[in-house]
This record gives C-alpha cells, sequence and structure tokens, in this order.
C-alpha cells in the first residue's frame, strides 16, 4: 500500500461483558476471535426502553445470556436486526427472537442479493467459497436499502451494500450520525471478499456509495470504532486497485493459479490467512475474468491457472 494503515489491531475489549460506546448504544464482543473475527463479533444494542440487538451473533448460549442481561431495567428487545448470513453475525437470531419476541429483520437469506454475473459462473463451475454462511438463516421481515427502523428514541436506515456478502446491509444510526458497518468495513482488517457470496465490484460500488455519505463514525462487525470513515473508505480502494494490479504483474510471464498468486503477494500475513487470501485473489481474478482481461485453463475455479489475454 502506499498510504499509512488506518487499521486498529491494538483494540481489547473485555469478551461477553456490555460496554457503553455512545448515548444509548452498548457493545457487547461474543467469545468467538479467532484469525478470521479479530477479537470476536460484535453485538450492539442500540436503545434505552425498546431496544434493537444489531448482529446478533453466533449461536452461544452464553453470548445470548450476556446480550439479556446487559439490557437496561425495564427494556425489552424490539427489533432483531442483522448485517449478513455469516454465522457469527446472524446464527444467534433466531434463537434470541425465540426468547424476546422481537421479529429479525435482514435484507434476505444466504442467496438474496448476489451478484448476478457469479451465480451463472456458479453454474458451470464449483467457487467454494460456502465456509460460514449461514445457509438456515431467514428473517422475518425482509428490508432494502432506504428502510426505516424505528424504537423508543432511535431511528436506523438500511443501506444495501453487497461486496463481502451479497446481501449485506449496513445500518445508519439516524441520532448518533453514525453506521452500524457490518463486514463490508472493519476497524481491524480489511474484508474478505469470497465469491459466490462476495463480489469485487459490488464491494467498490458499494464504498462510492458509503463515500457519498457524511457519517461522523462507523461501527463495524469486528474491531474498534472507524472514526474517520472517508479516510478509510479511500484506503480501502486504493488497496483493491493496487491489489488487482499486483495481480495482473504477476500474470505477466506465467499462468498461476489463485493459490500461487497469494503465497507471492501476501508475504507479511499470518500464514492461516492464506486460505482467506486465497479468496481474495480468486474474487478479483473472477472480476478480471468477467470484464475480459484474464481466462483460465479450464472452468474458472479456485483450483484453475488463470492468465492474461
Amino acid at each position: 500500500m502506499t498510504e499509512k494503515s488506518p487499521f486498529n489491531t491494538d483494540f481489547s475489549p473485555p469478551v461477553g461483558k456490555s460496554e457503553t460506546i455512545a448515548e444509548g448504544l452498548m457493545r457487547i464482543v461474543a467469545p468467538n476471535a479467532s484469525a478470521m473475527t479479530f477479537t470476536g463479533t460484535n453485538t450492539y444494542v442500540l436503545g434505552v426502553n425498546s431496544v434493537a440487538v444489531i448482529d446478533p451473533g453466533p449461536d452461544d448460549p452464553a453470548h445470548i445470556e450476556s446480550i439479556l442481561t446487559s439490557l437496561p431495567k425495564e427494556a425489552r428487545i424490539t427489533e432483531i436486526l442483522v448485517t449478513h448470513a455469516h454465522l457469527d453475525h446472524s446464527a444467534a437470531a433466531a434463537r434470541l427472537s425465540k426468547l424476546t419476541g422481537a421479529p429479525v429483520s435482514a435484507f434476505g437469506g444466504s442467496e438474496s442479493g448476489r451478484n448476478s454475473a457469479l451465480s451463472e459462473i456458479a453454474e458451470i463451475s464449483e467457487l467454494g467459497g460456502r465456509d460460514n454462511v449461514d445457509t438456515d438463516f431467514m428473517p422475518d421481515i425482509e428490508i432494502r436499502s432506504g428502510s426505516l427502523v424505528n424504537g423508543d428514541g432511535w431511528t436506523v436506515e438500511a443501506i444495501w451494500t453487497p461486496g463481502h456478502f451479497g446481501s449485506h446491509l449496513c445500518y445508519a444510526w439516524h441520532e448518533g450520525d453514525s453506521v452500524f458497518s457490518g463486514d463490508v468495513l472493519m476497524g481491524w482488517a480489511t474484508t474478505l471478499i469470497s465469491p459466490p457470496y462476495g463480489h469485487v465490484g459490488d464491494f467498490m460500488k458499494s464504498m462510492d456509495l458509503l463515500a457519498k455519505r457524511k457519517d461522523s463514525r462507523y461501527f463495524p462487525g469486528h474491531g474498534a470504532p472507524i472514526d474517520d470513515p472517508q479516510g478509510m473508505i479511500a484506503y480501502q480502494v486504493l488497496h483493491r486497485r493496487e491489489r488487482e494490479a499486483q495481480i495482473v504483474a504477476r500474470l505477466e510471464n506465467d499462468a498461476l493459479t489463485p493459490r500461487e498468486i497469494a503465497e507471492s503477494i501476501y508475504i507479511d500475513v499470518d500464514s492461516r490467512l492464506i486460505p482467506a487470501a486465497t479468496r481474495n485473489v480468486f474474487a478479483h481474478l473472477l472480476h478480471l475474468w468477467e470484464r475480459g482481461l484474464v481466462k483460465s485453463n479450464g472452468r474458472p475455479t479456485p483450483g484453475e491457472s488463470f492468465f492474461l489475454i
């Protein structure tokens, strides 16, 4: 990268305990830390009387209990909002809804909003990428960009932001001048884009959409709050453009697999992240393939070699 990284990797929140991080907003970090989830999934509790739970997290009884016991006195959960159908964000929704009677709202199930070009490729090629997908998830209420969800003293607006996941929604908190950004923009690292649910072109369009907004703070699905959203967006757009240029450069003299490219350009990352890096490279290769800039020796799959046209 040509610019200084904006990521905060020193974030060390208490796990399983509620923290008030803004007026009328609490965060509870789920006990699911990993190389892919950083310190764990951030579950947000918005409001004082009628509250919304944003991304209830993994289906972990201890985490669900932490959510319920964190509620302000006399408060009740009236809305459960999910950013996308990955197990670390959505799996607790059904259990929490059953316990509280609150409806679950989201864009749709795991197949909703998927890029049509990727869906066509997936019909002829095995793309993989189904790890951590909550295939059983289905909301009670399907919402779209511009949909408003209200509670006592708060309003959030849904913003469709595919890229990391086809059905990904962010939620703009009107009173807080902030956005709950799920996994499309995180405080600790760039997001994974893994076909057929993730699409590089959609991600770039989502960055353009968010860049036009003037929100002052993002509350991500993992990591610390993002206090310079515009700077983060600009960094992420540049990162994707530079990553594509790196991939094209590696293909100038050789036909290579996504794994071979990932191992040659992700030289400073934890070895545990190479499989995820390979998925990101594959996503870029498919985006180049769609635009007629590369071809594969066979059908475009994660194990095939790709070459420049």
